[in-house]
């Protein structure tokens, strides 16, 4: 099997050209190649001797996820349903606004933390996507995407909020990130990639110290008993233990706040007792809230909050100094929104619960 180099952030590129008796600086221009400029095709990379060319035809590639299905939702919004093998498939999702081009991006197939008001994690989880098909979205992206009349990237914004707990596949999540941080791919600021984690404690504090970037805690309830029913991983890590580490988080951070995601679920977590519990809880840590209205789903159990319960609880959090926004659903037209991404996932986890959504090629 050919060694796929879009595995490889710059340290393991260079490693991988000294094995085969490459200099150093060939690892620069090979990764230029492939994601400033999006090329595949080792001809095309002309600054490049052709005997290199031909030894890397022979033993290397460049491999990107194969389109299965691309949709284009009625604000923009687009969703890409990428094959990834094995009959499983990853969806990645680019969200344009006038000053900003966002894309989603996903970090495992399915997901194994049963979050109960998310698509994904209700369908299951396979396994792991490796480093080539994280950063192969973004590639992929640029691609399809092109460029602006300016000749600028369209990409300007990554989040790590696409199918997956991105911690839980912490070494080739924190490699896609180096690449998509390094002055040699794409040379994105870390204040402009962001990655949400449901709370694992542990692999926050790793992450602090290998690839610091502007960080987002899915936290969608003010207290241990409602945490530990609709995000399970609370019942591991309870949220005294979580906020220490946002606190811990802070020290390395690009940013000096951390954005805590709450989706609104109607009689659930949305009453003015829960946001004034909300305060208590965040009130030692430097935070920001993003409300979600809940983006609905088959067979979810829940509805959304009304508007008038979210404005009394944003309002509630204002009052309180805090800065809130509440997200403008995108693309819940094409199951783009947050929450609603589903693939296709062959689950692994043996779960008695049947796939929601199911999307074929």
């Amino acid at each position: 099997m050919k060694t796929n180099l879009l595995d490889f952030d710059l340290a393991g590129l260079t490693a991988y050209f000294a094995q085969i008796g490459e200099k150093p600086f060939r690892a620069k221009q090979v990764m230029r190649w492939m994601h400033h400029f999006g090329i595949a095709d080792f001809d095309e990379m002309t600054d490049i001797a052709k005997s290199l060319r031909e030894k890397l035809k022979a033993q290397a590639g460049v491999a990107v996820p194969r389109e299965l299905i691309g949709q284009i939702s009625e604000d923009g919004t687009r969703k890409w349903l990428l094959d990834v093998g094995t009959g499983n498939g990853i969806e990645t999702v680019f969200i344009p606004e006038d000053d900003r081009g966002t894309l989603c991006i996903s970090s495992q197939v399915g997901c194994a933390l049963e979050c109960t008001f998310c698509s994904t994690g209700r369908q299951g989880f396979n396994r792991n996507l490796s480093v080539a098909e994280i950063v192969g979205q973004l590639w992929w992206a640029n691609k399809s995407l092109g460029r602006d009349p300016k000749g600028d990237r369209i990409i300007s914004n990554v989040v790590m909020m696409g199918m997956g707990e991105p911690l839980a596949n912490f070494d080739n999540v924190v490699t896609a990130l180096n690449i998509m941080l390094d002055d040699h791919a794409y040379g994105l600021s870390r204040r402009r990639v962001t990655l949400s984690t449901s709370g694992l404690v542990p692999a926050m504090d790793r992450l602090r110290e290998a690839c610091p970037v502007a960080l987002a805690v899915s936290l969608h309830a003010p207290n241990d008993a409602l945490r530990d029913e609709i995000v399970p991983i609370n019942k591991k890590y309870p949220l005294k233990d979580l906020m220490a580490a946002c606190q811990r988080y802070l020290e390395m951070a690009p940013r000096d706040f951390v954005t805590f995601e709450y989706v609104m679920l109607d009689g659930v977590n949305d009453s003015l007792e829960h946001a004034r519990q909300l305060i208590a809880l965040t009130q030692d840590v430097p935070c920001k809230f993003n409300l979600i209205p809940f983006n609905p789903f088959p067979n979810s159990g829940y509805q959304r909050s009304s508007n008038d319960n979210i404005r009394r609880f944003r309002d509630t959090l204002i009052e309180a100094s805090y800065i809130v926004t509440t997200r403008k659903t995108r693309g819940d037209d094409i199951d783009a929104a947050c929450g609603q991404l589903a693939g296709q996932v062959q689950d692994k986890t043996k779960r008695q619960v049947r796939r929601l959504v199911e999307i074929k090629p």
